[in-house]
């Protein structure tokens, strides 16, 4: 079992409402930020490994551009179709120091 890792993605700058996909190791990371607190899940969808980032926010829900699956920003559960895609890991993101940093991000 690999144990959770602290990661920085640098100075990031996100606006409300904003979001964006980072690669991180061997996986990517949508980072969102939705009344006023940075979000994260793993950014492939694992219905057809589209990229989150390229879709859109609902409230606290961001949108598969491919077709549609929307998942929840803090828990990663899927909320429109549970049958057709597996839930998303999340992670948690703060900024500390000016820097954007995952603190749960699971080892490699």
């Amino acid at each position: 079992m690999t144990e959770a890792k602290k990661v920085s993605l640098g100075p990031v700058t996100l606006g409300e409402g904003e979001m964006r996909g980072f690669p991180v190791g061997r996986r990517n990371v949508l980072v969102a930020c939705v009344g006023g607190r940075l979000k994260a899940i793993d950014d492939w969808c694992n219905h057809a490994g589209c990229l989150l980032s390229g879709g859109h926010l609902e409230e606290n829900m961001v949108v598969c551009p491919c077709h549609e699956i929307g998942f929840d920003l803090d828990t990663g559960k899927n909320m429109t179709s549970p049958g057709i895609a597996d839930d998303q890991p999340a992670f948690t993101a703060e900024l500390r120091d000016g820097e954007l940093v995952l603190l749960d991000f699971p080892g490699e």
